[in-house]
């Protein structure tokens, strides 16, 4: 029988930290139940880690607790990979091929390599992803099998600074590979647009807390990506500045508003000691420039609003009040929330909020890219009749582990030391020990 598969994710935001442990069954059924997050202020700023060891710190105590709620150890994880300078470049390569051979997988991955031959300046390649198939100047979507003479593809290069990844590698200093590392933006588009979104024209919208992620999908494929250095933090900072008061008020004040992109509507009345209306009048200017920001990718992706049929709103700056309409009506494109992987199944209603939507998406597509038999998990195992031992139960010939001693044991260091023949002699030393150790008292 085969054993189930473990899969740990973890998510580095701005505002937050997220680890996440799912569960794969041998038949592909996928849950999770068990999250854990951190919160933080600037030690990661625009999604790039600057303090290094706070964050560190932060996922060692996740992956810890992660390892306690699993009873087991996490050997691996899956790092997604976002922030400022994530973007996509658009890269062709042309090869001239023999007509009388079918074209065949191998060659099709020996020219997508090709496009990241040339080396782009100050950032590195993350992901490639394949955007249309040319057979003789055709379009068509799959290749393979074809004849033809030359054939061209064009692809997306997704490229960030190279100290967006190299910090990312930094934080795993204690043990704990990073198994594979995931763009979250396209993993999420994978993971909650529909067929017909990406066919018919789709813009993710993906509003973090320093940074906004444009993601744009046409005829089933990826055609642009970019991440605008604004996001719910900076209507924050704006309260703050214009009305003189602390992130905490400000923020507070911000989310108790119910349309603050409406600021003529909005009740003069007091927040935290704020006029309302006052710190809408702030919100809604700053919004105006991030919608108009998101409305200029399309232009810059070479497509209008009329090439797309709808837009899917995400992340935590999501929940604004009044943003979703705002949008809408601003580009003129229908506007819906994103909901969470529907191939998941999230058993703890706890955790079962769309502000974790960028882990739970990493989770389902690393179950996609687990080779069968791997695991990020190795769970703590047991001996019959005997205590928890924490890894693989030893061979006959390995040394038995160390057992604490007690207080009695400590005072007999002199006396010679036999060992244990079996976990049932263990057992028996133990719990006369423990009642030796309670006539001493």
């Amino acid at each position: 029988m085969e054993k189930n598969q473990y899969i740990v994710a973890l998510e580095i935001g701005s505002s937050k930290i997220v680890g996440a442990i799912a569960e794969k069954t041998s038949a592909g059924y996928l849950s999770v139940k068990h999250l854990q997050e951190e919160r933080h202020l600037n030690s990661v700023r625009y999604g790039i880690v600057q303090n290094v060891e706070n964050i560190k710190s932060s996922v060692n105590r996740i992956l810890k607790n992660l390892e306690g709620m699993v009873d087991g150890r996490i050997t691996q994880v899956y790092m997604g990979v976002s922030g400022r300078s994530l973007h996509s470049i658009v890269s062709e390569v042309n090869r001239s091929v023999d007509s009388t051979e079918p074209i065949t997988k191998e060659l099709i991955d020996r020219i997508i390599h090709d496009a990241t031959s040339t080396p782009i300046r100050n950032h590195d390649t993350v992901d490639i992803v394949p955007r249309a198939y040319y057979v003789d100047k055709v379009e068509t979507m799959n290749p393979v099998g074809q004849f033809g003479s030359t054939i061209k593809i064009k692809v997306n290069l997704i490229v960030a600074k190279p100290s967006l990844k190299l910090n990312l590698n930094r934080l795993m200093t204690f043990g704990i590979p990073v198994k594979d590392y995931i763009v979250t933006p396209l993993a999420v588009a994978e993971q909650i647009l529909s067929e017909s979104d990406r066919e018919l024209g789709c813009m993710l919208v993906d509003m973090g807390a320093e940074t906004t992620t444009v993601t744009i999908y046409k005829n089933k494929a990826l055609i642009y990506l970019c991440t605008l250095p604004l996001g719910g933090r900076n209507l924050t900072r704006d309260v703050m500045t214009g009305l003189n008061v602390i992130e905490e008020t400000a923020e507070n004040v911000k989310k108790n508003i119910n349309n603050p992109l409406d600021p003529v509507n909005v009740s003069d009345v007091r927040i935290e000691g704020l006029n309302a209306r006052d710190a809408a009048n702030y919100i809604s200017a700053r919004t105006g420039e991030i919608i108009a920001n998101i409305n200029r990718q399309l232009a810059d992706a070479g497509i209008s609003s009329n090439d797309i049929q709808s837009i899917v709103l995400i992340g935590g700056s999501a929940h604004l009040g009044g943003l979703q309409q705002k949008i809408e009506d601003t580009i003129k494109v229908n506007v819906r929330k994103g909901q969470n992987p529907m191939g998941l199944n999230i058993l703890n209603p706890e955790i079962n909020r769309l502000e974790y939507i960028e882990v739970f998406s990493l989770l389902a597509k690393a179950a996609e890219m687990i080779e069968p038999g791997e695991t990020c998990v190795e769970l703590n195992k047991y001996v019959d009749g005997g205590p928890k031992f924490d890894g693989p139960v030893p061979a006959q010939n390995d040394e038995p582990t160390p057992v604490q001693e007690s207080r009695t044991t400590k005072a007999k260091k002199s006396e010679k030391k036999k060992p244990w023949k079996s976990w049932a002699d263990k057992l028996s030393r133990l719990m006369s020990e423990d009642d030796m150790s309670e006539d001493d008292q």
